[in-house]
C-alpha cells in the first residue's frame, strides 16, 4: 500500500500527551496542588488564550490569504501549532477542574509531614536529603519537588520529626530518619 493513504495518528484526542510525562492522577484521588502551582497552571493557561493561539491564528491566516495550502509551509506548521495550544488548553483546563488547592501554610510550626511540607531526612547511608511534597502537576524532582502520590511522599505523610520510616525501594527496604519538618509560614 502506498504510503500516502496510511493515516498517521496525529494523537489529537490524546490530551495527555500535553502533560509533560506527569503521572496520572490516581482513581478517586484529587488533584491537590498548591496555590502557587494553581496560578503557574493559570498564568500558561492565559497565556495560550490570549498571546500564543491569536498570533498562531494571524500566521495561519495570512497563510491561508497565499493561496495553495498544500505546500505553504507556514500554514500546515500553524495548523499543527494551532492543534498543539488547543490540546494543551484541554489538558490545563481538565487539570485545572480537578484541581484541589490545598494551602501549606495551614500546618505552619507543625512537626507533622502532610501536603506541602518542605522534609530533611537522612537515609540509611547517612545521606541527608530535603524534598517539598507537593502536587502532580509541580513536581520537579531536580529541584526537590516531588509528588504527593510518589512513594516517598507516602512514606513520610502522617510521620513527625525524629520519626524514621521504611521505604520500599527496588534494591531493597531502606529507612528514612525525618529531622525536619517545615511549612511556609501564612501570608
Amino acid at each position: 500500500m502506498n504510503k500516502a493513504f496510511v493515516k498517521e495518528s496525529s494523537g489529537d484526542d490524546d490530551d495527555d500527551d500535553l502533560g509533560q510525562g506527569l503521572p496520572p492522577i490516581p482513581a478517586g484521588a484529587k488533584n491537590y496542588i498548591t496555590p502557587q502551582g494553581y496560578q503557574r497552571i493559570r498564568e500558561e493557561l492565559f497565556s495560550l488564550i490570549d498571546d500564543q493561539r491569536p498570533e498562531v491564528v494571524k500566521i495561519v491566516h495570512w497563510a491561508a490569504s497565499n493561496g495553495d495550502r498544500s505546500e505553504n509551509g507556514d500554514y500546515i506548521y500553524g495548523k499543527r501549532r494551532l492543534r498543539e495550544i488547543d490540546r494543551r488548553i484541554r489538558f490545563l483546563t481538565k487539570r485545572m477542574d480537578l484541581a484541589e488547592v490545598v494551602d501549606p501554610a495551614i500546618h505552619h510550626g507543625s512537626d507533622q509531614v502532610f501536603f506541602g511540607a518542605t522534609v530533611t531526612y537522612l537515609n540509611r547511608q547517612g545521606v541527608e536529603q530535603t524534598i517539598r511534597i507537593v502536587g502532580i502537576d509541580e513536581i520537579d524532582p531536580l529541584n526537590g519537588k516531588i509528588s504527593w502520590v510518589s512513594p516517598v511522599a507516602r512514606a513520610l505523610t502522617k510521620s513527625r520529626e525524629g520519626d524514621v520510616v521504611t521505604l520500599n525501594t527496588p534494591s531493597g527496604l531502606d529507612e528514612l530518619e525525618i529531622i525536619a519538618v517545615e511549612y511556609p509560614a501564612p501570608v
